[in-house]
């Protein structure tokens, strides 16, 4: 039991660390590095592209030798990158209608700053359930629901160029799903909380060097 238990937690950690280094990556270099938003991304990119040919040369070492198929290196470099390259533009870019509140809020998916939107895509993948019901805001949306504006705000655009928040369902989830995708975020390197508003909902946020305390 041991032995299976041990074999389990190794096979999650290989699986998840190369996600991991990629999220938690950027978001070091975001938050470390005064940088773009793409440099930063590209940061972590880079580090997740090491462990994937590292990985693929385990892989090729040890399974390929059997089967007679060993790559040379330019060839694991180039399945590494295109692996990466594929991942990464579909999470970027692409954002199912199920996982967006409305098409407005679905337009807005590519206002959120790249490594916010790549966290995002990520954890669809395990709870395809995820509901995305607020991103880009201005002002005057706070005056039409009643609520004060806040100035610190960082749905609204900051000099990066990108919003920094987002805004997920939670009161139609069980409060362990709840809780599960507020680790994750915390994990990564995110700011998360539950928020009231017009409805109950998980505000996650990326740190800001405009307002480095604002949520």
């Amino acid at each position: 039991m041991k032995k299976f238990l041990w074999w389990l937690v190794k096979s999650l950690l290989i699986f998840t660390l190369p996600f991991v280094v990629l999220i938690r990556g950027s978001v070091y270099w975001h938050e470390q590095q005064i940088i773009s938003p793409h440099l930063a991304l590209f940061g972590g990119l880079a580090l997740t592209f090491v462990i994937l040919v590292l990985y693929l040369t385990f892989f090729f070492g040890r399974v390929g030798q059997s089967v007679g198929v060993r790559p040379g290196l330019r060839a694991r470099l180039v399945i590494a990158g295109l692996l990466l390259g594929s991942y990464a533009m579909y999470g970027l870019f692409y954002l199912s209608s199920s996982n967006a509140k409305s098409p407005q809020v679905r337009s807005e998916y590519r206002a959120l700053h790249p490594i916010l939107r790549l966290s995002l895509s990520t954890l669809i993948f395990v709870d395809p359930d995820l509901m995305i019901t607020a991103a880009d805001r201005n002002p005057g949306d706070y005056e039409k629901w009643g609520l004060k504006n806040n100035n610190s705000s960082l749905h609204y655009r900051q000099s990066s160029g990108y919003v920094h928040a987002v805004d997920l369902r939670s009161n139609s989830r069980s409060s362990g799903r709840n809780f599960l995708v507020t680790t994750y975020f915390k994990l990564m390197g995110f700011n998360a909380l539950k928020h009231g508003g017009t409805a109950e909902h998980l505000h996650i946020s990326l740190m800001s060097h405009d307002r480095p305390g604002a949520w």
